[in-house]
């Protein structure tokens, strides 16, 4: 990146105590005829101060000097600014793992922002790009485009076969999980509180629900089924408002899974203020696992890849271990069931 003061060659000569000459053979790749420590000095100077010069070049770096750098983009209509429990759980491990390996994790900005210009400026030689790992699921328009700009690209909680590697965490072993421990505690009515419900992720999760019903002879009622937009703790307190005027009918849910855990701690605040004790009248689950499963007076049940986990697998795939030789991997991480203070037996 560029400083915000411009720098010249003249300073940097000055500021190394070596000539202004030397400065700019060094920095248009003549090494030749140049002490190895100086040559190296320069070049590590300059680019720690972003010094781009025309003309100069990137290729000739030496790679001591290069930082290197994996960049992450989240998915719209996220920001950094906008707390996600789960991507934010993504993005740490991310950087742990990057960290342990001498790379830096560098935020290149949401896929709604990222025009076809700004990501070719972004795949400038002076950024050094090591590759990228796109946080959420995007229009595969813009990945194909990402991925004319790098081959080393990584999707984290969604698929695009044959156009890069993934990370994922297993939603049906993680639905199969859920409904077998509710079952088990003598739950027999669910329903269900869904989020992004654009996005496939969503659709994946919903139909794995159905599906681990379907194994014990159950059905998901359409009647106590929302599907929202965000899938926020505001809108898992929407939702479960919208059911509760059906909450007299002999076959009203005695638990509801939720899309993730942020709508179920929405959905417990809710309830509690309507007078409802959690998990005493209504037992709730969630389709993934965060730190409201370990955390907090109300401990939310759940069943789902650790996000942290996600970020580190992803970190070791845009670096290149573990991938195939030719073609791309689907990798799919366990998903442990997390029992939290949120489930009991049926009243």
């Amino acid at each position: 990146m560029r400083p915000r003061k411009k720098i010249s060659q003249t300073q940097l000569a000055k500021e190394l105590g070596v000539s202004q000459a030397l400065v700019s053979l060094a920095l248009n790749g003549r090494s030749l005829g140049i002490n190895p420590d100086t040559y190296k000095r320069i070049w590590e100077r300059a680019v720690s101060l972003g010094y781009l010069p025309k003309g100069m070049r990137v290729d000739s770096t030496p790679d001591s000097a290069r930082v290197r750098q994996i960049g992450f983009i989240l998915r719209a209509p996220l920001r950094l600014y906008i707390p996600s429990t789960y991507f934010g759980h993504v993005q740490h491990g991310l950087h742990q793992e990057l960290e342990a390996r001498g790379y830096r994790a560098v935020y290149l900005g949401a896929e709604d922002e990222l025009t076809g210009d700004k990501l070719r400026n972004l795949f400038h030689p002076s950024n050094h790009l090591g590759g990228v790992v796109v946080l959420g699921e995007v229009p595969r328009p813009f990945l194909e485009e990402l991925c004319r700009l790098t081959q080393r690209v990584v999707a984290v909680s969604a698929r695009y076969p044959g156009l890069c590697h993934s990370v994922l965490g297993n939603e049906p072993e993680a639905l199969n999980q859920l409904v077998r421990h509710l079952y088990n505690l003598g739950h027999q009515r669910f329903g269900w509180l869904g989020g992004n419900a654009a996005l496939g992720r969503h659709d994946a999760r919903a139909a794995s629900f159905r599906t681990a019903l379907a194994q014990l002879g159950l059905k998901l009622d359409p009647r106590y089924t929302v599907v929202l937009k965000e899938a926020d703790r505001a809108e898992g307190a929407e939702a479960i408002h919208a059911l509760l005027k059906h909450a007299r009918r002999a076959d009203f849910p005695t638990a509801f899974v939720t899309y993730n855990t942020g709508m179920a701690a929405g959905a417990a605040m809710a309830l509690q203020r309507e007078g409802w004790k959690v998990p005493g009248d209504l037992s709730l689950a969630s389709a993934d696992v965060s730190r409201l499963s370990v955390e907090g007076p109300l401990r939310i049940t759940g069943a789902g890849t650790s996000p942290d986990k996600l970020g580190e697998a992803a970190a070791r795939l845009v670096l290149g271990e573990g991938v195939p030789a030719e073609g791309y991997t689907d990798l799919v991480l366990p998903a442990p069931l997390v029992i939290g203070n949120s489930t009991a037996a049926p009243a």
